[in-house]
Formats: C-alpha cells, sequence, structure tokens
C-alpha cells in the first residue's frame, strides 16, 4: 500500500465540478435500479448444483447511520450469537458446524430488543417479504432503522439460509464501511434487526443524478468499497451483492455496505446461485463453482458504471439471456474517456480468467491496493475517514430521511403480535 505523509484529498468535499452531472448516451432504462433475480437459468451448463438456492427480487435494501452509541435494550442480554456454516434441508444452522476462527471472532450483540423499544418513524424502503423502518429509541432517543421481514414470505421464497446468515455474518463484522447490526428480535409473525442508521441515502441515487462521476469521486467510493470487500475477505466472507443500491452514505459522506442477504462464509468454494443480474461474474452465470474472487469481479463492474453510468454488460431491452451472453463473452468497450489507468485496474477485474483476476492471485488484493491508478490513495487515512468526502448529502437534523424516497407506510399493529400462532419458530433460533 502506498505511503503518503504529505496526502492531498482525492477529491475536495463538494466541489461543484466534482459531481456535476457529466454526459453520456446512456438509454433511460439503465438509470432504474438494479433488480435481483428470482433464479438464475443454468447457462447451458448440465452439471449445475442441484441444491443451489434462488435469489429474492426486490429483497429489501437495509437503509442504514453512523451512531456512536447503542440503543438501550428493554430485556435481559440476548442469549447466544448466530453460527455461519451450511444450512441444513430445513434451513437451520448447526452449532456444531460453526468454523472455529469465525466462533472466536462472533461477537455478543448488545441486547435483546422488542418493537415496545422504539418509535417507528416512516418507511425507508420496501422488498418482497419486508420492508425498512426508520426507527427512534424510546431509551437514548437516538434514530436506528429496523428491517422487518415476514417469517412466511422468508420460507416461501425459499431464503430461510439467506436470511440467518445474514444475521450470523451482521454478528461477525465491524468495520468502518460496513453497517453494523446492534441485535435482533422477533414475534410469530416477523423477524426484526436493528441496524445502524446511514441518513445519505443511496450511491445509486447519487449516480442517478449525476449521470456519472469524474474519475477522482470513482476513485474514493471504489477505495473504501475495497477496504471493505477485503476485509470481509480476511474473515472468509463472500459478499455477493455489490450494486450502487447497496452501498449508502453517511452524513460525513463516507459509505456503508449494507444488505447482506446473500453474504456467506466461504473458506472455499460454493455453487449459491444468486445476486444481481449485471453484477454476476462469468463462473456463477456458468453455473461453475466460484470463490470469493466474484466480489473483485463486481468491484469491476461498479468501478464501470461509475464512471460510464451504466454496467460495462448492459442490453438496451433488458434481455437476460443476452446479458449472460455479453457477460460470458466478458468482451467490455470502454469508453474514450476512460483513463489508461482505470482500464488497466478495470481489465484485471473484469476478466473471466480466474489466474488473471486481480484478488484471485498469489499477492492477493495487493494487486488491487498497490496498483497504479490507487497511487495516491494513502489507504491508512481512507480506512480512518481522515480523507474528505466528495460530496456531503443535505442532512440538517437528527433522523433526517429527506434522501430517501417515499413509500406508501404499513399498518404497523400487524406487529408484536404474541397472540398469534408461530409456525416458523424453529426456523429462526438466532433471532
Amino acid at each position: 500500500m502506498s505511503s503518503a505523509n504529505q496526502q492531498q484529498p482525492l477529491v475536495s468535499v463538494n466541489d461543484p465540478a466534482n459531481i456535476a452531472p457529466q454526459p453520456h448516451n446512456l438509454p433511460h432504462n439503465q438509470h432504474q435500479p438494479h433488480q435481483q433475480i428470482p433464479s438464475i437459468p443454468a447457462y447451458n451448463n448440465p452439471t449445475s448444483n442441484p441444491a443451489a438456492s434462488q435469489a429474492v427480487a426486490n429483497h429489501p435494501s437495509t437503509a442504514a447511520v453512523v451512531v456512536p452509541s447503542k440503543p438501550a435494550a428493554g430485556q435481559q442480554p440476548h442469549a447466544a450469537a448466530s453460527h455461519l456454516a451450511s444450512a441444513n434441508s430445513a434451513g437451520t444452522y448447526s452449532s456444531t458446524s460453526l468454523p472455529l476462527a469465525i466462533a472466536a471472532q462472533q461477537r455478543k450483540l448488545s441486547g435483546r430488543y422488542a418493537l415496545a423499544d422504539f418509535a417507528v418513524e416512516r418507511t425507508l424502503g420496501t422488498g418482497s417479504f419486508g420492508r425498512v423502518h426508520l426507527v427512534r429509541s424510546r431509551h437514548n432517543q437516538r434514530f436506528y432503522a429496523i428491517k422487518v421481514l415476514r417469517k412466511d414470505q422468508v420460507v416461501k421464497m425459499k431464503q430461510v439460509e439467506h436470511t440467518n446468515s445474514e444475521r450470523a455474518v451482521l454478528s461477525i463484522v465491524r468495520h468502518p464501511f460496513l453497517v453494523n447490526l446492534w441485535g435482533t428480535f422477533k414475534d410469530p409473525t416477523f423477524l426484526y434487526m436493528v441496524m445502524d442508521y446511514v441518513p445519505g441515502g443511496e450511491l445509486f441515487t447519487l449516480l442517478r443524478k449525476s449521470l456519472r462521476f469524474p474519475h477522482p469521486v470513482a476513485k474514493f467510493y471504489a477505495a473504501e468499497v475495497a477496504l471493505a470487500i477485503d476485509y470481509l475477505h480476511q474473515n472468509n466472507i463472500v459478499y455477493r451483492d455489490l450494486k450502487p443500491e447497496n452501498i449508502l452514505l453517511g452524513a460525513d459522506g463516507h459509505l456503508k455496505i449494507t444488505d447482506f442477504g446473500f453474504a456467506k462464509y466461504v473458506p472455499d468454494v460454493t455453487w449459491t446461485l444468486c445476486g444481481t443480474p449485471d453484477y454476476l461474474a462469468p463462473e456463477i452465470v456458468s453455473s461453475k463453482g466460484y470463490n470469493k474472487s466474484v466480489d473483485w469481479w463486481a468491484l469491476g463492474v461498479l468501478l464501470f458504471e461509475m464512471l460510464a453510468g451504466h454496467p460495462p454488460f448492459f442490453t438496451e431491452d433488458g434481455n437476460p439471456i443476452k446479458l449472460y451472453e455479453k457477460i460470458i463473452a466478458c468482451k467490455v468497450r470502454y469508453p474514450p474517456y476512460f483513463e489508461a489507468g482505470v482500464k488497466d485496474l478495470l481489465k484485471s477485474l473484469l476478466t473471466a480468467d480466474l489466474s488473471k483476476r486481480f484478488g484471485n492471485l498469489h499477492r492477493g488484493s495487493k494487486d488491487i491496493f498497490e496498483h497504479l491508478w490507487f497511487a495516491e490513495v494513502d489507504w491508512d487515512r481512507l480506512y480512518r475517514r481522515d480523507i474528505p468526502a466528495p460530496y456531503l448529502p443535505t442532512v440538517t437534523v437528527d433522523g433526517d430521511s429527506s434522501q430517501f424516497e417515499r413509500y406508501p407506510e404499513n399498518d404497523i399493529s400487524d406487529y408484536n403480535r404474541p397472540d398469534l400462532p408461530d409456525k416458523w419458530g424453529d426456523l429462526f433460533p438466532d433471532f
């Protein structure tokens, strides 16, 4: 990693020249949010894994915010941390299958909460089987985001394993650029995850307004994402859902990666078919076994999209088969305004040849961090968030939610109904 004792910021904070809309020939439909897919067809491969699980469309993006203190819990401490491992046929986790290295790192969540501990303010996002609410703690008056999932929909969509894995992963990780989980609870009908509230909105929204980012801005965000992904990989966790919608901006402009529904402990190889079509690596599309390097491929897609305003393999008609064919062919057309350095980096990330993909070679992530295009980045300062962000969201007061779209509100009286039968209690033991 580079050292720079007299390091200059990558970009000036809120300099209009750094974030102003950049012209391009992007079709209108490419400004729409990326959609996860309910299933990924095996791409001409008769040996696809029969146990592969399906992805869920519109998994609610956990709106997450940088708050220094935990919410006070109204009841007894949480009993046990959940486990990372493969799920059995029922979708539950075995305590004996938790890798010892991960078990040693598991942190005890701060407490067991109840919905009565929070005042629900508004909806921040919705999905196929849940939504995210902005809430305020009745104990410390701070704001948080609570992700609420319907148990029956989680089971129907075959997302039990992913949901348990999300909780398990979030109970382990701690990083400046990852959203923090404070605790979980459940009732007979719903699962609840108490998260940071990150008030600056989605990177997707900023990118949509800007059309595309100048190179210094894209470099700043790509560098922070790279630090977060590298941290996950050091813990043998593959993220598998990198995209602008899953990157939130704090009040200070630094990012937080959220939505760990597809994150998984993968010490070697996995075959699960899940993700967002535009960001799938060729080995996933081909229904082959894959490793953590799919996240570095996704970083290449993200970097390209930030610079160009669209992902590298998009199709104007949205045809998924055409998209998968383009991903398999792996022929990237670089706009003429791409710098030579970033093209060189992207060619080493967006390659189907795993023996050449950066992040998968014997030097690991060093090939990325020490690449010439990142030469001016002081990685230690960036990790400490000492480098000013290129854009500061308009956040005027605590709990400001103006950076998030408005959604129809649901009837929260459906929550917290202990009088109802719990049909799925055994499937989510650690909530």
